[in-house]
């Protein structure tokens, strides 16, 4: 397999312009851990109300200050609010965060601001208030509209609490989006059809659809559950790529479908390789910064309690590290060869600031096993490159 030497005396020139800059702000809690679920979320087991969301939001507050010079003088251009569950937090809570928020710092008139939601957190008051708060485009973690795979994946929300909570977000946001798995225990390709059918139904504008895995350090994990086999779950992608196709979505990322025009902008940003900031227990960040064509990665601590305590200061961060050159192709093309477009290889030199040079041998080593298609400056991943995303990303893996 071909691999990136870097020669020792090469120098990354400084970017010729800053890419676009999103916020990704993380709130921790959910009502019940999924068995499923690897990401940073944890169980409100403190009782009352639910989580402290004082408390958490003046934290986020102070993390933004923290970090705002490292940003100065760049407009935000879409926000993202995941855990976790917000849901779970008051639309007075998510009010006073998006208000602290633009008062510390430009938002694109235009910025995408998305939450993410938990049916079983659903109330239609709760829909308006965060509508009235500045969110503009909803995602509601439905995964499916079926009784029994609902109980196997652990969901605390049912059927019909998924229903009311679609058709309630549908007409109050002009953008939603519904999160759908397949490849669930016992589920046919009838089944996973059956539930993109109720999903269409409502009118959305967006699908994605997620195929379950069994990811390492979850209960899923230690004590698999019965799936179905790779054959049927091939059957189950094609079987619904092919119906969201008729239905006019486009099926613009590895698991994200959308009628043309209401992709997910701050979800493009990432794989377009673009920057964010990320405040909250847990939240990654990435920026490039111009004067020297530096990428810095960073991350906060996980635990909300260790958050809480130095959320402001330096005791808040997990890690903070600038990404070799050597390394830029590989992370490049983790993001950029999930989308079905592709990228130009001009995008590639002005994000990472490497010459197209720097990735010529993988390139050619990828096209000739018919897994990229080189078309003057674009590259785009052919159906077979599709099949193996993973394979063609590990060609750009870094000695």
């Amino acid at each position: 397999m071909p691999r990136i030497a870097m020669p020792a005396s090469f120098a990354r020139p400084a970017f010729l312009a800053l890419p676009p800059l999103a916020l990704y702000i993380h709130l921790p809690w959910c009502l019940k851990k999924c068995p499923y679920c690897d990401f940073n979320s944890h169980e409100w087991r403190g009782g009352g109300d639910g989580p402290p969301e004082d408390a958490y939001v003046d934290a986020l507050v102070a993390d933004l200050e923290h970090a705002l010079p490292s940003v100065w003088g760049r407009k935000v251009s879409s926000v993202f609010l995941g855990g976790g569950t917000p849901s779970l937090f008051s639309p007075e809570a998510i009010d006073r965060l998006l208000a602290a928020v633009r008062a510390r710092i430009p938002l694109s008139p235009i910025a995408e601001v998305t939450m993410e939601a938990n049916p079983g957190t659903f109330e239609r008051a709760r829909f308006e208030g965060y509508r009235e708060a500045g969110v503009n485009r909803l995602s509601i973690g439905v995964q499916s509209f079926t009784p029994r795979h609902l109980a196997a994946l652990g969901r605390v929300h049912d059927a019909g609490e998924a229903r009311a909570a679609a058709a309630a977000a549908v007409e109050l946001f002009d953008e939603v989006n519904l999160d759908l798995m397949y490849g669930l225990p016992e589920q046919s390709v009838d089944d996973a059809l059956a539930d993109v059918e109720e999903a269409l139904a409502f009118r959305t504008t967006h699908l994605s659809c997620y195929q379950l895995t069994l990811e390492p350090n979850t209960p899923f994990h230690r004590h698999p559950p019965a799936l179905p086999d790779e054959d049927d779950v091939d059957a189950m992608a094609n079987a619904v790529e092919a119906r969201l196709a008729r239905a006019g979505f486009g099926h613009y990322e590895v698991s994200a479908h959308a009628r043309p025009g209401h992709e997910c902008r701050h979800n493009l940003n990432y794989w377009r390789f673009g920057d964010y900031l990320g405040i909250g227990a847990g939240a990654h960040g990435k920026l490039s910064l111009g004067a020297s064509g530096e990428v810095r990665r960073r991350w906060k601590v996980k635990n909300p309690r260790e958050y809480l305590a130095g959320a402001g200061t330096a005791a808040a961060i997990g890690g903070d590290e600038a990404l070799p050159p050597a390394q830029l192709p590989f992370d490049y093309m983790l993001n950029a060869l999930r989308l079905h477009e592709g990228f130009a290889l001009d995008a590639f030199e002005a994000r990472t600031g490497l010459p197209r040079s720097a990735i010529a041998p993988q390139l050619d080593a990828a096209r000739a096993r018919g897994w990229l298609a080189i078309d003057g400056d674009r590259v785009v991943p052919t159906e077979l490159g599709r099949r193996f995303t993973n394979d063609v990303i590990g060609l750009f893996l870094a000695d």
